[in-house]
């Protein structure tokens, strides 16, 4: 797969999310399945929206003991989602229990991504409530080092991240990006943002946008404003 947008369908039912979707009667939108919908729904609703043709990064940060890591996501990987991720500071043996259970009997499996710090979460917050004194770049890199050794594909970073990550584990270790926001858009509670071409040009691989598309007069004009600057 290559450069992609990645929309977060961060909505409360079906209901809402299928008269977003509907709107696209073009191209299909990667899409974003999280929390709050996942909760709602369950897993019916992959299903549907992955019937409809969309590819689905399914973000649900799974972080437990090993053992419940892994049975977990070989349920997951039962729904046929395309990427899917866990939190890196589930430490080494929980990642390497989440592909042992997300690869299939046939060796195929999703992409497998690791959190490191959210994009919400800044210096002085990491410190304050994690108390982790490192900068927070360096946490960034050594989280990331971390996943590949563990086999992971790549790992979910701020924008600002993703050359670094890229320079420190290879071209081809993925990084998936939220926090980007339009250059005359609202930043929302995102601390540590770019623009779709500041991404594109740092080095993202995936870009994970959400109000600026779901919250748009015109949802499929900002999502194909967004595909312009960001793959085109």
């Amino acid at each position: 797969m290559g450069k992609d947008v990645i929309v977060a369908c961060d909505f409360a039912s079906a209901k809402q999310t299928f008269e977003f979707l509907d709107k696209f009667t073009g191209r299909k939108p990667f899409v974003k399945i999280g929390m709050e919908l996942f909760y709602a729904e369950g897993p019916e609703i992959v299903r549907q929206i992955k019937a409809r043709g969309h590819k689905i990064f399914l973000d649900l940060k799974l972080h437990d003991i090993p053992n419940t890591v892994k049975k977990a996501m070989a349920v997951l990987s039962s729904l046929d989602v395309d990427i899917t991720n866990l939190h890196a500071a589930g430490t080494t043996p929980m990642m390497q229990g989440a592909l042992e259970g997300l690869t299939r009997p046939d060796g195929s499996r999703p992409l497998l991504i690791a959190v490191t710090q959210l994009t919400s979460t800044d210096q002085e917050t990491m410190e304050r409530d994690i108390l982790i004194k490192e900068p927070i770049d360096q946490v960034v890199m050594h989280y990331a080092k971390t996943a590949k050794n563990a086999g992971l594909d790549g790992i979910v970073c701020s924008p600002l991240e993703a050359g670094k990550v890229h320079e420190t584990c290879g071209s081809k270790f993925l990084t998936i990006t939220p926090g980007v926001r339009f250059a005359d858009g609202d930043v929302g509670d995102q601390k540590r943002v770019m623009t779709p071409a500041q991404a594109k040009q740092i080095g993202s691989d995936y870009i994970v946008v959400g109000r600026p598309i779901t919250a748009a007069a015109d949802p499929v004009a900002a999502y194909e404003r967004c595909v312009a600057e960001f793959c085109d």
